[in-house]
Parts: C-alpha cells; sequence; structure tokens
C-alpha cells in the first residue's frame, strides 16, 4: 500500500448498539457494518488512535538492572477536533452522548484506496464521549470543539479491499 495523506477521512457515530468481539473480528466487523451511521461533519483533526502496552518495570536487586514488560493495552482517547457546527446531526449526536455514561460505536473512513479498484480502509471501536469542549480563541478564530472519545475496545481494521 502507498502513503496517503488524511485529507478526506470521515468519521461517523453508530449508537450504543452491542458489538459481539467475543465471537472473533468478523462477527464483530459484520455487526459494525450493519450498524446505521451518522457522519460528523467539519472535523480539522482526527487525532490518534491505537493500542499501546503499559509499561510494566521490574527492578533486580542482583544486577541492578530495570526490567520492562509489556503490561494492558490502551488504544488511547482520540481527541476529535470539529469546526463547531450547532444544526450538524453528527456533532448533536456526540453532544448528546457525551451526557451519558453509554459506550457508542464508532467509525473511521480512510480515503486511501490505493487504485481505484480498491475499497478504502475502515477502523471500527467503541467507546466514551468524554468531554464536549468549546475552543472559543481569538477574534478571527473558527469557533471549534474538542470531542475525546475514550476508545474501550480493540480497533478493528477493515483493509482496503479489490473484491467485487
Amino acid at each position: 500500500m502507498t502513503i496517503t495523506t488524511a485529507t478526506g477521512a470521515r468519521y461517523y457515530i453508530g449508537g450504543t448498539t452491542a458489538i459481539p468481539y467475543a465471537s472473533g473480528d468478523a462477527a464483530a466487523i459484520a455487526a459494525f457494518e450493519a450498524l446505521t451511521w451518522v457522519e460528523i461533519k467539519e472535523v480539522e483533526d482526527g487525532g490518534e488512535v491505537g493500542d499501546e502496552s503499559a509499561d510494566v518495570t521490574f527492578q533486580s536487586l542482583s544486577d541492578s538492572r530495570v526490567r520492562h514488560l509489556k503490561g494492558a493495552r490502551d488504544a488511547g482517547t482520540l481527541a476529535l477536533v470539529v469546526g463547531d457546527d450547532p444544526l450538524d446531526p453528527g456533532q448533536i449526536a456526540l453532544r448528546a452522548a457525551e451526557q451519558t455514561k453509554f459506550q457508542y460505536n464508532f467509525k473511521i473512513e480512510y480515503e486511501d484506496a490505493p487504485d481505484p479498484t480498491y475499497s478504502n480502509s475502515i477502523d471500527y471501536f467503541r467507546g466514551l464521549v468524554m468531554s464536549a469542549r468549546k475552543q472559543i480563541g481569538a477574534g478571527d478564530n473558527v469557533l471549534r470543539r474538542t470531542f475525546n472519545i475514550g476508545i474501550n475496545t480493540e480497533i478493528l481494521t477493515v483493509e482496503p479491499d479489490n473484491t467485487p
């Protein structure tokens, strides 16, 4: 696959329907694909997502060395920055989700198909909308809002495909 820019990436929220992760990746992806999605418009910065292991350390007295071990996996908190649009259905859904304690489904579609015969790749995950902070700034700034989404599941990726 060739590298590409983030331009064209689209973000979606898909309600609170539980996804059967325990049934395997294929079943979970099929469940995600069956959902109805609402696009979140005016995304300026899509943040970062992906697993990182906790650094678990152990100090050995005999050789004075600290050993590093891989601990629990953390998919992170996605800081989604948008131009604040009070009428956008996706942003309305995010603001409503921030008021709850429920996990929501999310989809990111990247415009990264390597040629016209391929589909774009897609990431699916579940998380909590932790904040909906408005950024005001100075006089000529665009009003923005940052939605922090705490990712609580594995991120499932559907790679570009050229199967008809």
